[in-house]
C-alpha cells in the first residue's frame, strides 16, 4: 500500500479514489478547504471499507460497488457486479446479466445515470419484433472500465427522477483524482463451455492511461477494452398456452379420442400450440472506451469533458426442431392440477397427408453503440458558494448488421409426420413422432431423415431499429450554511426515441414443402437436438434435426425463386416518442445533536414538468391474408397515416431523511420520498400494430387476432416510499443492518381488454364463403377441420373441384383474401391505462465481517418483497388480471479471503420464483423458476506490478426455466454453463 499528499483543493478534498461522489450531489459536490490523504487501495478489503464508510455517512439509503471490488468480482458486466448488493436481482441473458431489478422492480422502473446524467436505452426484442423498454441493458459495460457503482433506494431532490426502485449511477475515472502518471493493462482468455462451432478460447483485453501536469492543472486519462465471446445454447420453448373452461369436448379432436382424467366440466385447462427444441451458436464482440481532459486553472475552477463510448456486435446463428400442434388429437392425459395440463399429447393424422416436421433456421445480426459527450464545469465563488454545470448529449442505438434485417427466419420442413406425442411431465418436454417418409409421392421412402426430405417454406426477413436520444443541461449550486447546506438547481432535458420495425415475407417452397431435396449439397448439417440436452432426461425423443445458415438460404432462395432477400417491408412500426422535461429542486442539509447523539437531516423537494408528443406514420395494413389451414398474414399497401397524440403532466416529489447515532456505532434511520417511474415506449404508442387468428375463427377453440396499442396519456406510476433501518458497525470493516421498506403506488398501468376493428380489416374466415364451406363439408360427411375448411373455400371460390388436388396443392396454388361480403375482424387489444394501485414492501437484511487480521471474511444479505396482487393461475383466462412482475427474495453469501499476495472469493447468489409477465399469450402468466449462482475468483499479487487471477461463473452450471400456470406449461428452458477466465493485469 502506498500513500501520496494530493495539494490543497476543494475537489481534491471531496473524491476518494475509489468513490467519486458524495451523496446529497452525485457527481461533482466537494467538501471544504482541508489537505487530504489519499490511500491508494490494492485489495477488495481496503474497498469494502470505503464502501462500507460511503453506507455508513449516506443519507438515506445508499449502497454502492467501488472500482477494486467490480474489478475483483468474477463477473462480465455491471450487472452481475450489482447484483451482490442487498436487494438488487438481475435478468439474464445468454446467462449473462442483462438486466436490473431492485426491490422487486424491474428494469423499466429504474433509472440508470452515468456520472449523474440520464442515460438511453436501446434494445432490441430477441427474435425480432418493436423495441419498447426504456431499461439500460448493462451487457454493454464491462465491470472493469467503471470505477463505481451507486444504487440509492431512497429519492432525492437533487437526483433525475425516472427510478421506483432504485436510480443507478455509474462514475467514471477521472485524471485529477489521480495525479501523476499511471497505467496498466490486463489480458484475459475466457472459455466458455457452452461453446460447439466458436473458438474455445477468446481474449479480452483492458487498458488504462492517466496522466497530469506536474501542478495537477492539466489531465487526461483513456480507458478501453475488448472483450470477445463465442457461446451456445440450447433449450426449449412452446410459443401458446391456451386455456379454457372444458366443456366437455377437445376441439380438433379425433372422434375416438382417449381422455385420461379428463376435466370436469367448467374446469379450466390448458393446450399448448407446440413444442420447439433450438440450438444457438453465438458470437460477440464488446468494446468500451472512455476518454477525459481535466483543466483546473486555478483551485477554485474545474472543468471535465468526456466522452464515452460503447458497442456490442452481436451475431446468432440458430436452429429449431419442432412439432404444431393441429387436428386428430387421438389421446390427452391430464394433471391433477386444479388448472389442467395434458402432460400426455397424441395426435395422428389418419386421413391426411404426413405433415411437417420444423426444422427452421434463424439468423441474428445487431449492432448495440452508445456514445456519450459531456461537459461539466464546477465553480467554487467563495469558501460558501458554489456552483456546477453540466451538459451532455447522449445517444443509444441498436440496429441491423446485415442488408436483410436485424433477424431472419428460413422456414423448413420435411413432411414426415404420421403421428406426433409429447411427455409434459418432464422438466424437458419429450418430442416424439411417427416418422413415415413413404405416404408422400414426393419422399424417398428410406425410413431416414435426410437431405432429400427436407424443404423450404416461407422466409422472414425482420428489420428492427432503435435510436434514443437525450440532451440534458442542469445548473446546480450550493451554499454552505454553519452545520449543514443548501443545494438547489434546475434542469432540463429533451428524450427522443424513434423505433422502427417491419417484416419482409418471401415465399420459398410454401407452407407445403413442396419442394423437397431443393437445398444444395452442405447446406444442411445433420445434428441430433438431444445429444446437446446433457443434462436432462431425452430418452424416447426423437433426436435427427439439421443446423446450417439462414441467411445462405435466403440468398439461395433468392435466386432460385426471384426475389430480392432483403428487408424491405412496409413499415409496422414508425413511432417516435419525445419528451420535454423541465425541473427545478432545492434541498436542506443539516447536522447536530439530540444530547450526546449525533444526527443528519435532509429535506428536499423538486418540481417537474414534463411534455410528451408520440408519432406514428405506418404503412396502413390493407388485408389479412389466409394462407392456409391455421396461417395468416398481415399484408400492407402503399398507403401511409400520421397518428400524433400529445399530453403533459406535472410533479412535485418531497424527501425527507434522517439519521442518528443512537448509541456509539450504532445508526437508525428514517426515509420517505415521492418517486416515479415513466411508460415504457410501446406504451405511449398512437397507432395499433395488428396480429392475426390463430386458427379459422368460425372454429372452436380457434384463438383470436390479437392487436397492441398504446396511451399517449398515461401518466408515470408514483409511489410514497417509507424506508425504516438500524446499522450496527462493529469494525470498519463490519455491520450488520435490519432495514424495513414500503412503497404505495399510484398510477400502474394495468391493461384494460377491448375487442374492436382496426383499420377496417376484415374476416375471410367468418363470412358467407366460410359458412357455406363448413355446410358443404357436413354434407360429405368431411371433418370440420382447418385444413378442410381452407380447401373447401379456395375450391368453390376458385371453380376448382374439392378433390381434383391435395390439400397441400390447394395451399400452394391459392390464397384467400376477404372481401366485402366478409365481417369485420375483431381484434382482442390489451389497452394500456393507469387504473392500478398496490403496495410492496419487505426487509433487507445484511452482514458483512473480517476476522481480525486473519484475511478471511464474510458478506450475507437477504430481501424479501411482497406484493399485494399476484397472479391468480385459477382466474378465467377471458379477465386480464393486473399483477405485478418481478417480485422475489434474493440472496447473497460471499466467502473471503485476502493477505498481502494473494486474495480469493466464492459468491453463491440465489433468487426466489418470480412472475416475469402476466399476458405471455394473451391472459397467460409466465413465470421464471427459482436459480442460484456460485461464481469464484482468485488472484496472485507476484510483485506490486504484476498479478495473475482466474474466474469462474456458474460454476455448478445451472439452468434457467420458465412456465406458465403449472410447472408442466413450459415455456421456455435453457441449459447453460459455465465460464472461465484466466489472466493477467501489469500496472506500470
Amino acid at each position: 500500500m502506498s500513500n501520496h499528499i494530493v495539494r490543497k483543493t476543494k475537489i481534491a478534498t471531496s473524491l476518494s479514489l475509489i468513490l467519486g461522489a458524495s451523496i446529497s450531489l452525485p457527481v461533482y459536490a466537494q467538501e471544504a478547504n482541508t489537505d487530504v490523504e489519499v490511500i491508494q487501495v490494492t485489495g477488495f478489503k481496503s474497498s469494502i471499507k470505503e464502501s462500507t464508510r460511503l453506507k455508513r455517512d449516506a443519507a438515506g439509503v445508499v449502497d454502492a460497488i467501488s472500482a477494486e471490488d467490480i474489478g475483483k468480482f468474477p463477473d462480465t458486466n455491471l450487472a452481475e457486479s450489482l447484483q451482490r448488493i442487498t436487494g438488487v436481482s438481475i435478468d439474464r441473458s445468454n446467462g449473462e446479466g442483462s438486466k436490473v431489478t431492485v426491490r422487486g422492480f424491474g428494469p423499466d422502473y429504474n433509472m440508470v445515470t452515468l456520472n449523474g446524467r440520464t442515460m438511453p436505452a436501446a434494445s432490441l426484442p430477441s427474435g425480432g419484433g418493436t423495441p419498447s423498454s426504456r431499461a439500460f441493458d448493462f451487457a454493454n459495460l464491462a465491470s472493469d472500465s467503471v470505477k463505481s457503482v451507486e444504487v440509492y433506494k431512497t429519492g432525492k431532490a437533487s437526483i433525475a427522477s425516472g427510478g421506483i426502485g432504485a436510480t443507478i449511477n455509474i462514475n467514471t475515472a477521472r485524471p485529477l483524482d489521480n495525479p501523476g502518471f499511471v497505467s496498466s493493462i490486463g489480458v484475459k482468455a475466457l472459455h466458455d463451455s457452452t461453446n460447439r462451432v466458436g473458438d474455445d478460447i477468446t481474449p479480452e483485453l483492458s487498458g488504462l492511461i492517466s496522466w497530469t501536469d506536474s501542478e495537477a492543472k492539466f489531465g487526461a486519462s483513456l480507458t478501453a477494452s475488448m472483450q470477445q465471446r463465442d457461446s451456445s445454447s440450447t433449450g426449449a420453448f412452446v410459443n401458446q398456452w391456451n386455456t379454457s373452461a372444458f366443456d366437455g369436448t377437445i376441439p380438433q379432436a379425433a372422434d375416438d379420442i382417449v381422455l385420461t382424467n379428463a376435466p370436469a366440466v367448467g374446469q379450466l385447462y390448458s393446450m399448448p400450440s407446440d413444442l420447439r427444441y433450438t440450438i444457438a451458436d453465438r458470437e460477440r464482440t464488446r468494446t468500451n472506451a472512455q476518454l477525459t481532459l481535466q483543466y483546473s486553472p486555478i483551485d477554485d475552477l474545474t472543468a471535465t469533458l468526456d466522452y464515452t463510448y460503447s458497442k456490442q456486435d452481436l451475431f446468432e446463428a440458430r436452429a429449431e426442431q419442432s412439432i404444431w400442434m393441429d387436428n386428430y388429437k387421438s389421446a390427452l392425459t391430464f394433471d391433477d392440477n386444479t388448472v389442467k395440463t395434458p402432460i400426455y399429447y397424441r395426435e395422428e393424422r389418419r386421413d391426411q397427408q404426413t405433415r411437417d416436421l420444423g426444422l427452421a433456421f434463424q439468423e441474428l445480426n445487431q449492432v448495440n453503440q452508445n456514445d456519450s459527450i459531456g461537459l461539466n464545469v464546477e465553480y467554487y465563488f467563495n469558501s460558501e458558494l458554489s456552483f456546477m454545470f453540466d451538459a451532455h448529449n447522449s445517444k443509444a442505438t441498436s440496429k441491423p448488421d446485415a442488408p436483410y434485417g436485424s433477424w431472419v427466419n428460413a422456414g423448413l420442413g420435411a413432411n414426415v409426420v404420421n403421428a406426433q406425442e409429447v411427455d409434459f411431465s418432464r422438466e424437458l418436454p419429450s418430442m416424439s413422432i411417427d416418422f413415415d417418409d413413404c405416404r408422400r409421392d414426393n419422399l424417398n421412402c428410406n425410413n431416414t431423415l435426410d437431405a432429400s426430405d427436407v424443404g423450404t417454406s416461407i422466409l422472414d426477413s425482420n428489420f428492427a431499429r432503435q435510436e434514443s436520444e437525450i440532451t440534458e443541461f442542469r445548473i446546480h449550486g450550493k451554499y454552505e450554511i454553519e452545520n449543514g447546506a443548501i443545494d438547489f438547481g434546475i434542469e432540463s432535458r429533451s428524450m427522443e426515441s424513434h423505433s422502427l420495425q417491419s417484416l419482409t415475407r418471401n415465399t420459398m417452397g410454401n407452407w407445403g414443402i413442396e419442394n423437397p431435396g431443393e437445398l444444395p449439397d452442405g447446406y444442411l448439417n445433420p445434428t441430433n437436438f438431444l445429444a446437446e440436452f446433457d443434462d436432462y432426461d431425452t430418452s424416447g425423443s426423437f433426436n435427427q434435426g439439421y443446423t446450417g445458415s439462414a441467411s445462405q438460404i435466403g440468398y439461395w432462395a433468392g435466386e432460385e425463386y426471384g426475389f430480392n432477400f432483403a428487408a424491405d417491408g412496409a413499415f409496422a412500426t414508425n413511432r417516435t416518442i419525445e419528451e420535454d422535461i423541465t425541473a427545478a429542486f432545492v434541498q436542506f442539509t443539516y447536522n447536530g445533536y439530540i444530547g450526546d447523539m449525533p444526527y443528519n437531516i435532509v429535506i428536499g423537494a423538486r418540481q417537474e414538468s414534463t411534455d410528451i408528443t408520440s408519432t406514428a406514420n405506418i404503412d396502413l395494413p390493407n388485408a389479412v391474408a389466409w394462407e392456409g389451414n391455421n396461417d395468416f398474414n398481415v399484408r400492407f399497401g402503399s398507403a401511409k397515416e400520421d397518428f400524433t397524440l400529445k399530453s403533459s403532466y406535472d410533479h412535485f416529489l418531497p424527501s425527507f431523511d434522517f439519521d442518528i447515532e443512537v448509541i456509539e456505532n450504532v445508526k437508525a434511520r428514517f426515509s420517505y420520498s415521492t418517486t416515479i417511474a415513466r411508460p415504457t415506449y410501446d406504451n405511449l404508442s398512437s397507432a395499433a400494430t395488428v396480429g392475426v387468428p390463430g386458427a379459422p375463427t368460425l372454429l372452436a377453440g380457434s384463438s383470436p387476432a390479437t392487436a397492441s396499442t398504446g396511451n399517449p396519456g398515461l401518466v408515470p406510476l408514483e409511489s410514497d416510499n417509507i424506508d425504516v433501518s438500524a446499522e450496527w458497525y462493529f469494525a470498519e470493516t463490519s455491520y450488520v443492518s435490519v432495514g424495513y421498506y414500503t412503497k404505495d403506488i399510484e398510477n400502474f398501468i394495468g391493461l384494460t381488454p377491448m375487442t374492436q376493428n382496426y383499420y377496417g380489416l376484415r374476416d375471410a374466415t367468418a363470412g358467407p364463403r366460410a359458412q357455406a364451406a363448413i355446410a358443404e363439408l357436413e354434407s360429405r360427411g368431411l371433418a370440420l377441420t382447418d385444413s378442410n375448411l381452407f380447401q373447401m373455400v379456395a375450391a368453390t371460390e376458385n371453380g376448382v373441384d374439392f378433390d381434383s388436388m391435395t390439400y397441400e396443392e390447394f395451399e400452394a396454388a391459392y390464397d384467400v383474401i376477404a372481401n366485402s361480403d366478409d365481417p369485420l375482424l375483431e381484434f382482442t387489444a390489451q389497452v394500456p391505462t393507469n387504473n392500478k394501485n398496490a403496495t410492496i414492501d419487505g426487509f433487507e437484511i445484511a452482514f458483512q465481517h473480517f476476522f481480525g487480521e486473519s484475511g478471511f471474511g464474510v458478506q450475507a444479505n437477504y430481501t424479501t418483497v411482497n406484493g399485494d396482487i399476484d397472479f391468480d393461475v385459477n382466474a378465467d383466462p377471458t379477465t386480464t388480471q393486473f399483477a405485478l412482475v418481478g417480485l422475489s427474495d434474493t440472496a447473497n453469501f460471499i466467502a473471503m479471503y485476502e493477505n498481502d499476495d494473494f486474495q480469493a472469493r466464492i459468491a453463491y447468489n440465489w433468487r426466489d420464483k418470480f412472475l416475469n409477465s402476466a399476458a405471455r399469450y394473451v391472459n397467460e402468466p409466465g413465470f421464471t423458476e427459482e436459480y442460484y449462482q456460485i461464481d469464484f475468483n482468485v488472484a496472485y499479487n507476484y510483485s506490486e506490478q504484476l498479478s495473475f487471477f482466474v474466474e469462474g461463473l456458474n460454476i455448478t452450471e445451472q439452468n434457467s426455466r420458465e412456465h406458465g400456470r403449472t410447472s408442466a406449461q413450459l415455456w421456455n428452458l435453457q441449459q447453460l454453463g459455465a465460464r472461465y477466465n484466466i489472466g493477467m493485469r501489469y500496472n506500470f
